[in-house]
């Protein structure tokens, strides 16, 4: 319901604008007093680039990231990821993503970002507080903050817009009557817009991203095999947009006897996930969906990594603004 009400299909959209109206005077007023120096921002010794969307779900910021950590570190920086930690309930902020961290308190993306990276992570709803715990501890060069775009009492020198092609911005409304954290034009200021997937709509100055499926990885043993040998496949996902997942499967050929979509940073119990399949059969779900179930993973469940390829000269561009930065603070140094 709620997606065909923020795609502009289901009209009682317009019972819902008045609170967007409100919503967005909010976010501007909130927005001109950070501008103004107002409210109070914080700003890191070292560059931040901020990977962020102007809608709620999930446009694809997650392999962004990963792809910005390994492509970076490619070219020599050393690199820090901060986020809020949706989804995770530690007891004490900031805290550190390591070995014996769980997506349950640190939050599934960071979790999942850790897993595929090992990369410096800290986790905290000041994001401000995140940066100095990493900073702490390590010799960055710059910080990458998963989300955060709206955050801003984190000062930042580099915003990374990822749009999905499909939905883009729905019907053009504020929450709750549309999926916008922001309306477009807010992307006029912006330094870089990713756009994940085909699109119709026409953007300036993008980049576009696909996603890349690998082999499909068990969960229990870390057998990989590719995904069209799995047979019966009980697809699930607890995402953003679960039907890109579905839609995925079905281009790769998979065998899939039914799928489920969960809620976005969806928790899992064994007893929740083993009755939606037999032992003969196969449950399949997203990287995220796995790192949440490490512990109580059975034989017969497999997870889908995919990985964001990019343009080229998109990580060649990103890499001299990044220079730029830093010859501007020796400079002041």
């Amino acid at each position: 319901m709620i997606n065909r009400i923020w795609s502009g299909k289901n009209k009682l959209y317009w019972l819902l604008t008045p609170f967007s109206l409100l919503y967005g005077l909010i976010v501007s007023i909130r927005r001109n007093c950070y501008r103004l120096g107002l409210f109070k921002s914080w700003r890191a010794p070292i560059p931040v680039i901020v990977v962020g969307n102007l809608s709620v779900g999930g446009n694809g910021k997650t392999p962004l990231v990963i792809y910005l950590i390994e492509q970076l570190r490619q070219k020599g920086y050393r690199v820090g990821v901060v986020s809020r930690g949706y989804g995770g309930s530690s007891r004490y902020y900031p805290v550190q993503v390591d070995d014996t961290a769980t997506a349950a308190v640190v939050g599934d993306e960071p979790f999942l970002i850790y897993q595929r990276t090992k990369a410096p992570i800290a986790v905290s709803p000041k994001r401000s507080e995140a940066i100095k715990l990493l900073l702490a501890n390590y010799d960055l060069d710059l910080i990458i903050t998963d989300d955060g775009l709206q955050h801003y009492a984190l000062q930042r020198d580099i915003e990374i817009v990822v749009v999905d092609g499909k939905k883009g911005f729905g019907n053009g409304w504020y929450l709750p009557a549309g999926p916008l954290r922001e309306l477009p034009s807010r992307l006029n200021s912006v330094d870089y817009l990713i756009i994940n997937g085909q699109t119709e709509q026409s953007y300036k100055q993008s980049y576009s991203m696909i996603l890349i499926p690998h082999n499909a990885i068990n969960l229990k043993t870390g057998e990989q095999l590719p995904v069209s040998k799995l047979q019966s496949v009980c697809a699930i996902a607890g995402i953003g947009d679960p039907n890109r997942f579905f839609t995925m499967l079905k281009t790769l050929n998979v065998d899939i006897i039914h799928t489920v979509a969960f809620n976005d940073h969806q928790p899992y119990t064994l007893m929740q996930l083993s009755s939606l399949v037999k032992s003969k059969d196969i449950l399949l779900m997203t990287e995220k969906d796995a790192v949440k179930c490490l512990t109580f993973a059975q034989n017969n469940w497999w997870y889908l990594p995919i990985d964001a390829q990019l343009p080229k000269e998109f990580i060649d561009n990103l890499c001299q603004k990044i220079k730029q930065l830093n010859d501007i603070q020796s400079k002041r140094n």
